[in-house]
């Protein structure tokens, strides 16, 4: 019998969530996900050193000295999706600056940029995806960054009116994350959830179950597992975003893989546009998205902020 992993491959896009590259080219994914937290850890491994430093060279030559951390921690971000793009026959998602999220124009100025310098390291449009928050800020700038034939991946996902304005805007692909709002649910609920009652899994089965049934195009990828149940009870979703260690254990399982999402067809008319005041009503009125959102913000633009003082030791040094 085939691994789990095999199975799953054979019924979803299995996407990487790492940045190491040993890793993507050990489970050959064929798409593969950064955000900062991950650059930030791959910042502190072997392969990077050169990368960031060709970064920093870079940013030197470019910029003004008060520009230059901002350019060299995009341009490593690029670097390090151009050296994962060798490995991959998809797409590499690279993020923007969490610190934008509620920034509409610099967000769409920033993902400008990182697909300029791509461009520059000889990786065109149709190879990356821009990531971005899904405040209704950064929605409205994927709206516009579609139209430009720049695709997006809308992330920090918690919540069904978030899933509907990413579709409703053309969005190329959203990240739900699955394994964040179980953490918020066991931390408030005290409950253990199998993975039929985990509220991340029911969340993103919801989503996936809308977007067909309304024959929306917008790609969902399952993100932020916390096991290899998680994954398995999203069989069949359009695409998965997985951690090496997952991998790993989906690899030395051999079990019989069931397929729990299936795309029957759009058999619903598609309804009316979700308006701004709509979308922050719906999140306003789950704590557990607002909370989460607001973190997953947070967190990035902390890690980010860490990247940045990284490079600023070594521009000074």
């Amino acid at each position: 019998m085939s691994t789990l992993l095999e199975q799953l491959k054979a019924v979803t896009t299995v996407v990487a969530d790492t940045g190491d590259l040993a890793s993507i080219a050990q489970f050959r994914p064929v798409d593969a996900t950064t955000n900062p937290s991950l650059l930030l850890n791959a910042s502190q491994q072997e392969f990077s050193k050169d990368l960031l430093a060709s970064a920093i060279n870079y940013a030197q030559q470019h910029a003004e000295s008060n520009q230059q951390i901002a350019l060299a921690s995009d341009k490593f971000a690029v670097e390090v999706g151009t050296a994962i793009s060798k490995l991959v026959p998809g797409r590499v998602s690279t993020e923007v600056d969490a610190r934008l999220s509620f920034d509409r124009d610099a967000t769409i100025a920033k993902a400008r940029q990182l697909i300029a310098m791509y461009r520059e390291n000889g990786i065109g449009a149709d190879r990356v995806l821009i990531k971005i928050a899904s405040t209704w800020e950064g929605i409205q700038a994927a709206r516009v960054l579609e139209q430009e034939g720049i695709q997006c991946n809308l992330t920090l996902l918690f919540h069904k009116a978030q899933a509907i304005a990413c579709a409703e805007a053309n969005a190329y692909l959203i990240s739900p994350f699955v394994g964040r709002i179980l953490d918020w649910y066991k931390a408030h609920t005290g409950e253990d959830y199998t993975a039929e009652t985990d509220p991340g899994v029911l969340s993103v089965r919801d989503i996936y179950r809308y977007y067909k049934d309304h024959g929306y195009k917008t790609i969902v990828m399952g993100a932020s597992f916390r096991n290899i149940g998680e994954v398995l009870a999203l069989a069949g979703c359009d695409r998965l975003t997985i951690s090496p260690a997952l991998l790993t254990e989906l690899e030395q399982h051999e079990s019989k893989l069931t397929v729990h999402l299936h795309d029957q067809g759009a058999t619903k008319a598609v309804p009316a546009v979700m308006t701004e005041a709509e979308f922050r009503w719906a999140m306003n009125e789950d704590a557990m998205a607002t909370e989460k959102l607001a973190e997953g913000i947070r967190k990035f633009a902390a890690d980010q902020r860490k990247l940045e003082q990284l490079i600023q030791s070594q521009l000074t040094a």
